[in-house]
């Protein structure tokens, strides 16, 4: 028999799109907990750099296939378990939620992550307010970009990103935005985006995929 396991922490916002991702198509998983910052983190561990040599979460073992990177992992789990979809019938629907997607995850998220946040302490010696600075000015420039793009052509008419099922874009924004929360960003800017958020939050697999209701969750 077959099992799928997902290596994860708590509060990694890219193991956060993975669960949402597996909750929505309902497959099960057992999760492996890599802890972020105990010990060094765990990620480093010799153990862990040989199931996944970058030392980052999440990563997907699904039997005899293991795959890393979120939107990877989102796209496997697309092509493979296609019955409830992650990207919308439209070609051009697909289009934009996967721009959406890649607008968080190439442009917002690598800039902010725990490993940079890291260098900027450690290397560049920069302090707490300097860091916090730089985190809220890159996640305000993504955040103001998305805003924008969903409502170019007027009013933001659909419960979600795109349409009105979660797409991948629903699954990558709402992580940022806790992430933007957990850093003191201001987000009442973002009216779209936070009424988006409203009804994902009210959707099973978005609440039982939130850092809270993780076993791991501190």
């Amino acid at each position: 028999m077959s099992e799928r396991i997902l290596y994860t922490y708590f509060r990694s916002t890219a193991a956060y799109r993975v669960r949402i991702a597996l909750n929505l198509k309902q497959l099960d998983y057992t999760p492996h907990f890599v802890h972020l910052v105990k010990g060094g983190g765990e990620q480093h561990s010799n153990n862990y750099r040989a199931i996944n040599p970058q030392g980052l979460v999440p990563t997907l073992i699904d039997d005899a296939t293991t795959v890393t990177e979120s939107l990877a992992i989102v796209e496997y789990l697309e092509e493979s378990h296609p019955t409830i979809p992650l990207l919308p019938e439209p070609t051009a629907w697909r289009a934009q939620a996967r721009s959406l997607a890649q607008q968080i995850c190439c442009n917002i998220h690598p800039l902010n992550n725990l490993r940079v946040l890291n260098y900027l302490r450690t290397e560049m010696k920069q302090d707490e307010a300097s860091r916090q600075h730089w985190y809220q000015h890159w996640m305000s420039e993504g955040l103001v970009a998305i805003e924008q793009q969903l409502t170019h052509a007027g009013e933001h008419q659909s419960l979600c990103c795109v349409g009105n099922t979660p797409t991948i874009a629903d699954l990558c924004l709402i992580p940022q935005l806790y992430n933007a929360r957990r850093f003191s960003c201001d987000i009442h800017n973002y009216p779209t985006l936070l009424k988006i958020e409203a009804h994902c939050m009210t959707l099973t697999a978005f609440q039982q995929a939130s850092p809270a209701q993780q076993p791991d969750h501190e």
